[in-house]
């Protein structure tokens, strides 16, 4: 049973947007020395570690598998981990990590039809309009590029970031149907099917990794140890002690410092539309979680 949020709660939500804001700042330093994949696979794998760890601490059993359960934890895998941080690693190669950090906005907004077709969550008006705005918005962070397809890679780039946004929906609505298991449990799970996944691609692709300079190689650590097994600690304890609904300000802080930490320490530059995009894509997602959001408001 939840209860009224404490001082850490609120400190854990804002731990939690700057951490996975401050992500695909990361993900870009550790593209200085190690090739997508490679960091894809480093980050899952480390993050897997981190959370089998993490459940022997506080002494988690292992669910018990049935061929349903471990259809759904493979699909969940595969579409919230070994894909969605493939294609941000080789996105983020030929596009600014702000970008990468706005388009993660458009996940909520991404997940709100897909549960109106696939799930028991009718899309009403409201949420319609958040979705139209957050499209909107997407259109404009691509803004021209995607009309240059075949003339470079940074509008396949665009296109890799989105579809890991729309990848992380599809794993959300799957998470929502997937059979009653422990929270942490199947966090680790996840990550053990990306790991497994991603090992022989990143083997067969890139060869065995080779360590690379300190730079890099402190950013692929911090990857797999920090937004993965530190945000899954905090995101858990956050959801049991002040519910889920608790959780809906972090989905607006992470866009917000990937771009701050782009133009601070990648001395990235954002071009106006950026600004718009990002502008429209928070709006839609603020009509979209209204209702969550005055329910945190009132307390």
């Amino acid at each position: 049973m939840t209860q009224q949020p404490t001082l850490f709660n609120w400190l854990s939500v804002a731990a939690l947007g700057l951490i996975w804001g401050a992500t695909f700042m990361v993900v870009a330093i550790a593209l200085e020395g190690y090739g997508p994949l490679t960091v894809a696979c480093a980050r899952t794998t480390l993050g897997a570690i981190a959370l089998l760890a993490l459940m022997r601490v506080l002494n988690r059993p292992l669910p018990k598998l049935s061929g349903r359960l471990i259809y759904f934890l493979v699909i969940i895998g595969l579409l919230n981990s070994a894909l969605p941080f493939t294609l941000l690693s080789w996105g983020q190669q030929f596009v600014p990590s702000a970008f990468a950090g706005i388009a993660m906005a458009a996940v909520s907004l991404f997940v709100l039809p897909l549960a109106h077709v696939f799930s028991d969550e009718p899309l009403t008006l409201r949420n319609g309009l958040g979705v139209v705005m957050g499209f909107v918005g997407a259109t404009i962070l691509i803004g021209p590029g995607v009309l240059r397809i075949g003339t470079g890679l940074e509008p396949w780039g665009q296109i890799a970031c989105l579809g890991a946004a729309l990848s992380y929906a599809v794993a959300s609505i799957m998470t929502r149907r997937c059979p009653t298991i422990d929270p942490i449990a199947m966090a680790t799970a996840v990550l053990v099917v990306g790991s497994v996944a991603l090992v022989p691609a990143m083997i067969m692709f890139e060869g065995v990794p080779v360590v690379a300079d300190l730079r890099p190689t402190v950013a692929i650590v911090v990857l797999g140890l920090i937004p993965t097994g530190l945000a899954a600690w905090l995101r858990i304890s956050t959801i049991r002690s002040a519910g889920s609904v608790f959780m809906a300000p972090v989905g607006f802080q992470v866009p917000v410092w990937a771009m701050i930490f782009g133009a601070l320490v990648l001395n990235e530059a954002l071009p106006l539309r950026f600004f718009v995009a990002l502008g429209l894509i928070l709006t839609g997602l603020a009509i979209s979680q209204w209702a969550n959001l005055r329910k945190i408001i009132r307390g």
